[in-house]
């Protein structure tokens, strides 16, 4: 039996809540498929602060670095608003990100039927909406130098730098292009090429990285325009790619075409492990949602999707990966609904084990 390593990191807030209605799809995955994981589970966030003194212990990222893949809940909370940056509960994902070396981040943004509605949009504008935006992840200006607040005259400046080299851009375009290749063959490259020279080079190497994937169409958009077209018409596109900065922007507004983030998955990938798999890390694209922790509110289908894109990507499992994603898809048809989703005439409130133990109930029904 081929055992996969998985190392679950809840961190603060709903993240221990939303995750063990993974473990349910763990252990079911178990005992009616045969497919072993072996799962170790740690400290992340401002759990690890409290604990550590520190976001991230060494130990962790050592067991980070060693595993198939990564599977974090949330971190960060009001709790921690007062603590000195470094050791700000987000500074343990950023060195996850960082050390991993994880530079993709896929941002899947689907629009099930039964949520249609729910969007901001009209239905015909979300309904069967199906996009990836892939986010470079380590570089760009949330990591460039020089940065910080410095002195300067009689008053302070705040100072970021956008900082792209052509490996960067590079492997991030060719991580993009290999996906279009397995979905509509279509990629749409997004910058400020009109007003940033980093945007100028981005442009550049995507367009020559485009010339080994003669089968994919590619076009090019400025980022703002982009994001009108994506609240125009975000059925256009198929694959997105842009850097750290938009990417981040981006993602979010396509989130919110789906109608709720805690309905969205992401993953961040690196570089392929002598098993040929890539480094990866799985996380919800929601926070950790402190106001509504412990109550059982919230929703735990982002994180049970990200376990299922880890399936697909870190394990080849893509049969068992559409198993939970059609099991997810199942429970929304029937009207059941976490508290982010509640508004609708005709659904069925449930808490977050509920939820979880609906998406179990649909998998066993899938045998």
């Amino acid at each position: 039996m081929t055992t996969r390593s998985l190392l679950i990191l809840p961190g603060d807030g709903i993240g221990p809540e939303v995750m063990a209605e993974v473990r349910k799809v763990i252990d079911w995955l178990g005992a009616k498929r045969d497919l072993a994981f072996e799962v170790s589970e740690d400290l992340v966030g401002g759990c690890a602060y409290d604990k550590h003194g520190t976001p991230l212990h060494d130990d962790t990222m050592a067991k980070a670095q060693e595993v198939d893949a990564v599977l974090l809940g949330a971190v960060g909370g009001p709790k921690y608003d007062d603590l000195d940056f470094s050791v700000k509960p987000e500074r343990g994902l950023l060195r996850l990100r960082k050390e991993m070396d994880l530079f993709a981040n896929l941002r899947p943004a689907q629009c099930f039927d039964a949520l249609a509605d729910f969007s901001s949009l009209k239905r015909d504008v979300v309904s069967g909406l199906d996009i990836m935006i892939v986010r470079e992840l380590t570089s760009g200006v949330y990591f460039g130098e020089p940065r910080g607040i410095f002195e300067e005259g009689n008053e302070r400046v705040g100072i970021n730098t956008q900082r792209y080299t052509e490996s960067e851009i590079d492997r991030v375009a060719r991580a993009a292009f290999d996906l279009a290749m397995k979905r509509g063959k279509k990629l749409c490259s997004m910058e400020k090429a009109n007003v940033m020279e980093s945007g100028i080079l981005w442009r550049e190497v995507v367009t020559r990285v485009g010339a080994d994937y003669p089968e994919v169409e590619l076009s090019h958009m400025y980022a703002d325009a982009g994001a009108m077209q994506l609240t125009r018409w975000p059925k256009q596109f198929d694959v997105i790619v842009t850097d750290n900065l938009f990417g981040d922007l981006l993602s979010d507004l396509a989130a919110m075409l789906t109608g709720s983030l805690g309905m969205l998955p992401s993953a961040s990938l690196g570089a392929p492990m002598e098993n040929g798999r890539p480094k990866a890390l799985y996380e919800p694209v929601h926070g950790s949602a402190p106001d509504i922790a412990g109550q059982g509110k919230a929703n735990p289908i982002a994180c049970i999707l990200s376990f299922a894109m880890a399936l697909r990507y870190s394990f080849d499992l893509g049969e068992e990966a559409a198993r939970v994603e059609g099991a997810v898809e199942a429970v929304l048809a029937k009207g059941l609904r976490t508290a982010d989703l509640l508004g609708e005439e005709g659904v069925s409130p449930v808490s977050t084990a509920e939820m979880g133990d609906a998406v179990i109930a649909e998998l066993d029904a899938s045998l």
